[in-house]
C-alpha cells in the first residue's frame, strides 16, 4: 500500500497537464499550478513522515516503498519505484521549488503553454527520483531535459536561440555517453546464465559487473551525469542557458535539474561500480576540483547577475561531485546537504534576479546601485541568499560546506597517512579556498547592486515586491534557514541511506 504513494509523484503532474490543457483563463491556469504544486509538497511531507516511521521501527532495507510493474517483458523493463533518504530529500527540494516557481512566474506571457512545458519538465524530475529501474530512470531523465529547449527558446531573453541550442546539444551529448553506459550495465547485470535486469537493487545485489567492465563503463556513466552537473570542462552550457532562461526555468534548472547529475553519479556510477569508483576517482577529483575554483573565479569577473549566479552554480555543483568522489559517509552526507542547500539558495537567487530585472530591465550591476533604499525587501532577501552562498552560520550553506570539508579532509589525511598519496588532501585544501573566492564575488555584488548611490534616477520610481513575490521568496528563505538551524534532522534523514547493505557494496568507512 505504501509503495503506491510514489506513483502519485508522476500522476499529479500529469493531472496538472490535463488541467492546464482545459484551462480557459489566467486565473484557472494559476490555480492549477498552485494547487498542483501544493499537492506535490504535501505528498512529499506525507512520504517523509511515513519513511521516518518505518525507519524508526528498525527497517534497514536499502530502499522503502519498493514496487514494480512490468512494462516491456522481453527486455525486463519495469516501472520500478523505491526511495531512500536521499530520494526523499530530492523530492522535497523539487516540490518546494516548483511551488515557489509557480508564484515567481505569476505574470509570465503565454502562461498556459509555459506552465505545460514547465510541468512536463517537473514530471521528468519527480519520475527520475523515484525510479530504481535504469531504463525508466533514463526515460524520465530525457523527459526532464527536452522541455528546456522550448522554455528557453520561446520565453527566454538575450541570445536565447543560441543558448537553447547549446544547452540541448551538450546535454544530449552527455545523454549519449550515459545511454551507452546504462546499456553496458544492463548486459553485465547478472551472473552468467542469470536473467539480465535494469533494476538497481538487483544489479547491486548480484555484483556481476566485472572489474574490467566497471573500468570501461564507469567513466561513460559518470561523464554522462557529470555533464548535467556542470563538471569541468563540460560546464559551458550552464552559464549561457541560465543567462537566457526565464525566472522559473532558471530556478528549476539550477535548483533541481542540475541535481540529477550528482544524484545519478551516486545512485548509478558509484553504487553499481564501486571498484572502478575507488580506482578512477582521482581523475574526476581533479576535474571537479577545477570546477569548484574555476566557477568561483569566473563569478568574480562577471557583471551580469545571471552569469554571476550561473558560475556560482558551477562551483557549488562541482563541490557536490567532489564530495561524492571522496567515498566516505561524512563527505557524501555533505554532498547531499549541499544539493539541498544549493538548490534552495540558487532558486532564491534566480527568483530575486528575475524580480529585479523585471523592474530595472537590466542585469548589469554596473548600471544599478542603491537598491537597498529603493527595493528594501528584495535587497534584504538578496543579502540572505548571498550569506547562505558564502557559508554564514545559521544558514544551509555553512552546514553543507563544513560537512563536505570535514569529510574530505578526513579522507585526505587517511590517504596521506596510509601512503595512498596526497591528491585528495591537496585538492581539499584547494577547494576550501573557494570559500574566500565566494565571499569576494558575493560582497562585490552586494556592494555594487544594493549599496552606494542610485545610478539611474528612473529607478527611484520602482515598487517593491508584490504579495506573490514575497510568498515565493519567504518559502525559500524559511527552507534555507531550516536546514541551517536544524541540520541534525536532515543529517539523520540522509544517513538512513547508508545502511549496512550500502556499506557492503561501496566499502565505505
Amino acid at each position: 500500500m505504501f509503495s503506491n504513494i510514489l506513483i502519485y509523484f508522476v500522476v499529479i503532474p500529469l493531472l496538472m497537464l490535463a488541467g492546464l490543457a482545459i484551462s480557459r483563463n489566467i486565473k484557472q491556469i494559476r490555480a492549477v499550478a498552485v494547487v498542483g504544486s501544493l499537492a506535490l509538497t504535501a505528498l512529499s511531507v506525507v512520504l517523509l513522515l511515513q519513511y521516518l516511521e518505518i525507519r524508526h521501527s528498525g527497517n534497514t532495507e536499502p530502499m522503502l516503498f519498493v514496487d514494480s510493474w512490468s512494462w516491456f517483458a522481453p527486455l525486463n523493463i519495469n516501472l520500478a519505484v523505491g526511495v531512500d533518504g536521499i530520494s526523499i530529500a530530492m523530492l522535497l527540494l523539487s516540490s518546494v521549488i516548483v511551488f515557489a516557481g509557480s508564484f515567481a512566474s505569476w505574470t509570465i506571457q503565454q502562461p498556459k503553454e509555459f506552465f505545460l512545458w514547465l510541468i512536463l519538465l517537473s514530471t521528468g524530475v519527480f519520475g527520475f527520483f523515484i525510479s530504481i529501474d535504469l531504463f525508466t530512470m533514463f526515460m524520465f531523465y530525457e523527459v526532464a531535459l527536452i522541455p528546456m529547449y522550448l522554455l528557453i527558446g520561446v520565453w527566454g531573453s538575450g541570445n536565447k536561440n543560441y543558448s537553447a541550442m547549446k544547452l540541448t546539444l551538450m546535454l544530449m551529448g552527455g545523454s549519449a555517453f550515459l545511454m551507452l553506459g546504462l546499456i553496458g550495465i544492463y548486459y553485465h547485470s547478472a551472473p552468467e546464465g542469470g536473467q539480465l535486469t535494469w533494476n538497481i537493487l538487483e544489479i547491486a545485489k548480484n555484483g556481476a559487473i566485472s572489474h574490467g567492465w566497471q573500468t570501461f563503463l564507469f567513466p561513460m556513466t559518470f561523464v554522462g551525469f557529470g555533464v548535467l552537473g556542470a563538471m569541468f570542462p563540460f560546464h559551458t552550457w550552464s552559464p549561457d542557458g541560465h543567462a537566457s532562461a526565464p525566472t522559473a526555468v532558471s530556478m528549476l534548472h539550477a535548483g533541481v535539474l542540475m541535481k540529477l547529475g550528482g544524484y545519478g553519479c551516486f545512485r548509478v556510477a558509484i553504487y553499481l561500480m564501486p571498484q572502478a569508483a575507488h580506482e578512477l576517482a582521482w581523475i574526476f577529483l581533479i576535474l571537479t576540483g577545477i570546477s569548484v575554483v574555476y566557477g568561483a573565479f569566473c563569478a568574480c569577473v562577471k557583471t551580469d547577475l545571471k552569469y554571476i549566479n550561473a558560475y556560482s552554480s558551477v562551483s557549488h555543483c562541482g563541490l557536490v561531485l567532489f564530495a561524492i568522489l571522496m567515498l566516505n559517509t561524512t563527505a557524501m552526507t555533505g554532498a547531499i546537504m549541499q544539493m539541498l542547500s544549493h538548490g534552495l539558495m540558487t532558486a532564491l537567487f534566480f527568483a530575486l534576479i528575475g524580480m529585479i530585472y523585471g523592474r530595472t530591465h537590466t542585469r548589469d550591476i554596473t548600471k544599478m546601485g542603491g537598491m537597498m533604499q529603493i527595493l528594501p525587501y528584495l535587497s534584504v532577501c538578496y543579502v540572505i541568499a548571498g550569506m547562505a552562498s558564502l557559508g554564514l552560520p545559521g544558514l544551509s550553506g555553512f552546514v553543507a560546506e563544513m560537512t563536505i570539508f570535514v569529510g574530505s579532509f578526513q579522507q585526505g589525511m587517511a590517504d596521506y597517512l596510509s601512503g595512498a598519496g596526497s591528491l585528495r588532501l591537496v585538492f581539499t585544501i584547494i577547494a576550501c579556498c573557494s570559500i574566500v573566492i565566494t565571499a569576494v564575488y558575493i560582497l562585490r555584488v552586494v556592494g555594487k547592486l544594493l549599496l552606494g548611490p542610485v545610478h539611474d534616477e528612473h529607478h527611484r520610481e520602482l515598487t517593491d515586491a508584490t504579495w506573490w513575490e514575497r510568498l515565493s521568496t519567504v518559502t525559500l528563505i524559511l527552507c534555507v534557514a531550516g536546514i541551517g538551524c536544524f541540520p541534525n534532522f536532515f543529517n539523520n534523514l540522509i544517513n538512513f541511506t547508508f545502511s549496512p547493505a550500502i556499506f557492503a557494496v561501496l566499502g565505505l568507512n
